[in-house]
């Protein structure tokens, strides 16, 4: 990226992989179909990423990164149209974990990461929380890690492997692709088979 004119993502973007999501005969237990949505996934993230590091580069304003992010989560959090209700459930799973990747991001262009505890600390606050049925609060707990992660701390996947099936597990595989495109930003393709 050279410049602010640059785009980050683009509805067409998203839109390949969900036509590719459409194509496919999706078994989530299937490697290669649990492959297709992290790519899916994953490629958000890595918009995120290099907004972040435009914004960390000088190349974006607070503000301009602020709406590029607002850009993104738009296009990835629209309703998808698809007809197959299993298929959008799991789209919807991804959406889902982008969630907080995003609330994250825009944290830490606000605010700058937290120094208050360790990613640990807030994945284990996040669950208490969850559990507690207070999902505003896990939410804000996961952000916080998010921010966290963004400055260079590192997610111990191992953590998810302790958690209950539900919101704060999937924010926090949508935190992993955050890790995961904050050290390696480089664009899934879209035609990997």
């Amino acid at each position: 990226m050279t410049d602010a004119e640059d785009t980050f993502y683009t509805k067409d973007r998203w839109q390949n992989w969900i036509e590719r999501v459409a194509e496919e005969e999706l078994d989530p237990e299937n490697e290669d179909s649990a492959r297709l949505l992290l790519n899916l996934q994953d490629d958000a993230a890595i918009a995120v990423a290099k907004i972040i590091s435009a914004y960390e580069d000088d190349r974006l304003s607070e503000d301009e990164a602020v709406d590029e992010l607002a850009g993104v989560r738009d296009i990835v959090l629209d309703d998808v149209d698809l007809e197959n209700e299993e298929k959008r459930m799991l789209v919807d799973g991804v959406q889902t974990s982008l969630v907080c990747v995003f609330y994250a991001a825009e944290e830490y262009i606000a605010a700058g990461p937290t120094d208050d505890g360790t990613i640990e600390e807030y994945v284990h606050a996040a669950a208490d929380a969850e559990a507690n049925e207070d999902l505003d609060a896990a939410l804000g707990y996961l952000v916080q890690a998010g921010t966290r992660i963004i400055d260079g701390d590192e997610l111990d996947i191992a953590l998810v492997e302790d958690l209950e099936y539900g919101l704060v597990s999937e924010w926090v595989n949508g935190l992993d692709s955050l890790q995961s495109a904050m050290s390696d930003p480089e664009v899934v393709e879209e035609d990997e088979d």
